[in-house]
């Protein structure tokens, strides 16, 4: 049955419940294709490959909240429960916002010089306080590339998490720690020997702490690292995490969002076509829909990232399996067999 209208925003398709392996496909990922489609029948998306000169701005301004927060926490010193509220209100927010600031400039569409882009990401990591800009850099490239392919594409979770998170308790954990999960298993599933502007990126932020720490104490980093727990978890832009690939539509991989939320998220949750054209700032993808909307008009979407947290932990069945992959092999063969089709 074709998508509509009506069933566009329907929960988790009850064929999905209760995975007991991830979604297995030989197939490719659906935006390789799609985009050689698109590019053929409206060659002017290519006038939409450009640089958003906001971007700067937006991650300056993000900065600057954080570190003026942070200025009221250490000196105002105000009750543990004002604290708690800054870091998940203010903090929260903020440092989501710049994690995917981050992603826009690792994507090259923040400035035409690429090392500005480099040297803009690490400037917008000062008040997440762990370096990951540069090393997000390399492995996100590889979820565009290998999306679905176990090994490769980091952003699904490894089946030892699937199958442990898979009750309403431990997926509320799942949530909470997300931060963790997305931060520590690139290192274990594919750890890779730094490069030169990780190595810079670690500099920048170590000496950062360090001067911050030894300036205004270590309530200081305690309120940037609170705000990326809260904010990279049980937060409602953090949302974006699960609604993105989990699977709740047989046979669609990758969802879009077009809410409210994307004001704040340097329009992210144009997922779809994000992922259909890298290289296109999050500011011209509503106009990329707008040119072929028969493309995506009838894909299924997320209707709130806050609700896509709470479908998630309290849907029973539905867990990390949820995710389409493929193995490498698969993903060439696939691969090759398109490009012969276009000869």
């Amino acid at each position: 049955m074709a998508p509509t209208k009506e069933n566009n925003w329907a929960g988790v398709d009850p064929s999905l419940l209760n995975q007991k392996d991830y979604l297995w496909t030989k197939t490719d990922e659906p935006h390789w294709n799609r985009k050689k489609e698109l590019l053929k029948k409206y060659p002017q998306i290519k006038e939409l490959y450009s640089i958003d000169p906001m971007t700067k701005w937006k991650i300056l301004l993000l900065v600057l909240i954080q570190f003026a927060t942070c200025y009221y926490v250490v000196t105002a010193k105000p009750a543990w429960y004002i604290v708690l509220a800054c870091m998940w209100v203010i903090g929260g927010t903020c440092n989501t916002s710049l994690t995917v600031g981050i992603h826009e400039l690792t994507h090259g569409v923040g400035f035409e010089t690429l090392e500005y882009n480099y040297m803009m990401a690490i400037f917008g990591n000062l008040p997440l306080a762990v370096p990951f800009a540069m090393s997000f850099k390399r492995y996100h490239h590889e979820h565009h590339v290998y999306q679905g392919v176990l090994g490769l594409d980091t952003d699904i979770g490894t089946p030892i998490e699937a199958k442990f998170f898979n009750t309403r308790y431990t997926k509320f954990l799942h949530v909470l720690f997300m931060v963790f999960f997305y931060a520590l298993r690139p290192l274990f599933l594919l750890p890779k020997i730094p490069n030169k502007w990780e190595l810079i990126n670690q500099a920048v932020i170590f000496s950062f702490v360090g001067v911050v720490t030894y300036f205004f104490g270590w309530m200081s980093i305690i309120y940037f690292l609170g705000s990326d727990f809260f904010g990279l978890g049980l937060h409602p832009l953090a949302g974006h995490f699960i609604s993105e690939h989990f699977v709740t539509r047989p046979g669609q991989e990758t969802y879009s969002y077009y809410g409210i939320g994307n004001l704040f998220m340097f329009n992210v949750g144009y997922h779809n076509e994000h992922h259909d054209f890298p290289k296109i700032p999050g500011c011209n993808l509503p106009k990329l829909k707008e040119i072929a909307p028969e493309y995506y008009n009838n894909l299924k979407v997320t209707e709130s990232w806050t609700y896509a947290l709470w479908e998630y932990i309290t849907t029973d069945g539905y867990t990390p399996f949820n995710r389409v992959a493929r193995t490498h092999e698969d993903h060439k063969n696939a691969r090759k067999n398109d490009s012969k089709k276009d000869q």
